[in-house]
């Protein structure tokens, strides 16, 4: 792989392949690491891809698989962050309040609803990104839909009924 093909790949995809780390690790610092790592992986692989969406899908696959390092690992495991990071934008908008209730959902849940919904990705395309059955996709997205209805319902969020009705 050429610098000037991981360059235009960077350009193209980075900000995908952040978000799903943000969805992992609830960290932008955190986040921006396994980014920065799975295109490092990427460039050091000598891949090449016939078409960006083979690249994209591996990419994805790297940084998921990254994340779930980071996360079971014994570092990781029992620091405390120094402060929240995945909070809802300033805004006040419907879709920073549903990522703020998403970030108290599992990573595993978090990251499916979000490149469900958010990446608008199909789940057959989701279980090839993480390496997952599309059964359990259909699983994850079902539990979190039941997870946010109930944190809806709870009043965790301020606007609760009006964000119901879009679940």
């Amino acid at each position: 792989m050429t610098e000037q093909e991981l360059t235009r790949l960077v350009g193209k995809y980075r900000a995908n392949v952040y978000r799903l780390a943000l969805c992992y690790t609830k960290n932008h610092a955190d986040a921006e690491d396994v980014t920065q790592e799975a295109f490092l992986k990427l460039f050091r692989s000598g891949m090449d891809f016939l078409i960006d969406e083979e690249a994209k899908a591996w990419l994805f696959r790297v940084a998921a698989n990254k994340c779930k390092d980071l996360l079971k690992s014994h570092w990781y495991k029992f620091s405390e962050p120094l402060t929240d990071d995945m909070r809802a934008p300033e805004s006040g908008d419907e879709d920073g309040e549903l990522l703020s209730l998403m970030s108290k959902l599992p990573p595993k849940t978090r990251t499916v609803l979000y490149m469900y919904y958010y990446e608008e990705y199909s789940v057959k395309e989701i279980a090839r990104f993480l390496g997952e059955t599309e059964t359990s996709v259909t699983s994850q997205l079902w539990r979190g839909r039941k997870r946010l209805k109930a944190l809806l319902e709870q009043g965790e969020c301020g606007k609760g009924s009006e964000l119901h009705d879009g679940i």
